[in-house]
């Protein structure tokens, strides 16, 4: 059953794959009912994967095989909160290596274009500190990256 408030997420034809990929990397995630279309429709025939119900670190989904009509952009993204380096590598590199990209400031796309945003918590710290100087030197170090390095967040932040 979808929940009350449910993100609909639209794929061309590969939402199964997507949210099997999302149950397999982040915690707290799963693949749930998966509904097969009663009927042609535009982009696919009867019996084709229509909607697939999934979580993402506990929010509820709904991937849509809707055809190539609608793409994802950075307007929308997942924003996860990491606690250490090596979640932040996992992660990052889970997505990127599978067939994703690299953007700045810890942004990145998987490879159906939907966009993460892989942020350690340090980071979010730095930057909200009151100290406004030590909250522009990690921005600063921060808009130098890609990926995010912690050790240089917590460097350029102490100064």
């Amino acid at each position: 059953m979808v929940s009350k408030n449910t993100i609909c997420l639209w794929y061309e034809s590969e939402a199964l794959e997507a949210a099997r990929f999302y149950a397999q990397t982040f915690p707290d995630s799963a693949v749930g009912a998966v509904h097969h279309a009663p009927g042609d429709y535009p982009s696919g025939k009867q019996g084709d994967v229509l909607t697939v119900e999934f979580t993402v670190m506990g929010i509820p989904c709904l991937g849509l095989n809707g055809g190539p009509v609608f793409k994802h952009n950075e307007a929308f993204s997942f924003q996860v909160a990491t606690d250490d380096q090596e979640e932040t590598d996992r992660l990052w590199n889970a997505i990127v290596g599978n067939g994703g990209q690299e953007s700045q400031c810890g942004w990145c796309k998987d490879r159906w274009g939907l966009s993460w945003q892989i942020t350690p918590r340090v980071l979010t710290t730095a930057i909200a500190d009151p100290d406004r100087a030590a909250a522009k030197r990690a921005f600063e170090a921060m808009m130098e990256m890609r990926k995010i390095d912690i050790a240089v967040i917590e460097a350029a932040w102490r100064g």
